[in-house]
């Protein structure tokens, strides 16, 4: 974790030392897992949490390079705004990646093979080169660089011959930057499942060249046969942001899907009082792990911190039940905070809106303006989505 201090100077930090080489440099060596991971900019934990935001990465690195140098880097950023757009137009791949995990657990309980080959893969003792290695730095670091991440998806899935649900759960467990959609929807599209007819196979000469010979696996598979698939139901709608009335007695929940609340904060005249809600167990039915539980809880911290009397009073708040009574003994009118995105934290929270208005409370979901631009976007896959960026960078 000391990789990634969990604090927005840091953050700054990183971006400051990263922007030098956002542009041709990272165009060249992205894809290189090398040690250290020099060539990429190691911001994911960052903005998984809104430590820092996409809109301040952007306007830095484009500033330094213009956007047509630095275009595969802001290509990268959109990437992850496409995935949260994406699942929001379709929220029952979600509901359907969880009822599939549950499953896949419940087989590995009475099936021993599943089993040992799934706990086999998740400590790191395939015998596979590279794998093995990568299985360990992600749970030592709590991060894997993007290419690593496509690698051992696909060897998981087409060499080991495991459900992708089990894969998608480990690395959401384990990664600082575990974000629901990226993570789902990565997974989903190296087995297969998310452009019909298109997997990602792991090719030993791919993973040398690109690891610079630190590994040379033997024994992958040599061919990534496309499942059978349903086609994708048509995309629903986003939901609309909403915005709070700046004369009620305001409080703010703030959650681990935004730590920079101050867009939030200057829709209201004061915040009085602030409920902080940590769902990270949320993200599976097995434990998480305690680095990411860690890392998330200090980041809610220095977010208070930073804050100071801007968030009023501040409250713990484990359950939705938890916040219901903390607006009500705060005589709060209107409780404001950041939509969360399809995903465990919007799950944490489901009939929230319904215990606060029974007592007069209204809940204003705000959903960032640049994400009200981007989600509707993403209606089909990223190269379609890609034609609007210009558009949205105009709009920053």
């Amino acid at each position: 974790m000391n990789d990634f201090p969990p604090n927005r100077a840091a953050a700054l930090d990183r971006l400051a030392a990263f922007v030098p080489m956002a542009g041709r440099a990272y165009a060249q060596w992205r894809n290189h897992d090398l040690p250290g991971q020099p060539h990429v900019s190691g911001l994911a934990p960052y903005l998984r949490q809104r430590i820092i935001t996409e809109e301040e990465v952007l306007r830095a690195v484009i500033g330094a390079h213009g956007a047509q140098a630095a275009s595969k880097f802001i290509d990268e950023v959109y990437w992850r705004t496409y995935w949260k757009g994406w699942l929001e137009l379709r929220p029952w791949v979600w509901e359907d990646y969880r009822i599939a995990l549950q499953a896949a657990l419940n087989r590995t309980r009475v099936e021993a093979g599943l089993r040992n080959n799934w706990e086999a893969a998740c400590l790191g003792q395939t015998g596979i080169d590279g794998f093995d290695d990568w299985a360990k730095e992600l749970v030592e670091t709590g991060y894997l660089h993007n290419h690593a991440r496509m690698w051992f998806a696909s060897i998981w899935v087409f060499t080991l011959g495991l459900p992708w649900e089990l894969g998608a759960d480990f690395f959401l467990r384990h990664l600082l930057d575990g974000d629901p959609a990226s993570n789902t929807l990565s997974w989903r599209w190296v087995a297969g499942y998310h452009t019909p007819g298109k997997t990602y196979l792991a090719r030993p000469d791919n993973i040398e060249r690109y690891t610079n010979g630190r590994f040379a696996p033997r024994g992958l598979a040599e061919f990534a046969p496309a499942p059978d698939m349903r086609p994708h139901a048509p995309p629903g709608r986003i939901p609309q942001s909403q915005s709070p009335d700046p004369r009620r007695i305001t409080g703010l929940v703030l959650t681990e899907e935004d730590m920079s609340p101050d867009w939030l904060i200057r829709g209201v005249d004061t915040v009085t009082t602030t409920a902080v809600v940590k769902a990270t167990a949320a993200r599976s039915s097995l434990a998480v792990s305690p680095m990411v539980e860690q890392w998330v809880g200090e980041a809610l911290a220095n977010t208070l911190a930073d804050h100071g009397d801007r968030l009023g009073t501040v409250a713990r708040c484990d359950a939705v039940a938890d916040v219901h009574e903390w607006a009500k003994a705060k005589g709060l009118q209107q409780v404001v905070m950041a939509r969360p995105t399809v995903g465990p934290t919007a799950d944490h929270l489901v009939g929230l809106e319904d215990r606060l208005s029974a007592d007069g409370i209204r809940l204003v979901m705000a959903i960032r303006p640049s994400d009200s631009a981007a989600w509707p976007r993403a209606t089909h896959g990223f190269f379609k989505f890609r034609e609007a960026i210009p558009k949205l960078l105009a709009a920053l």
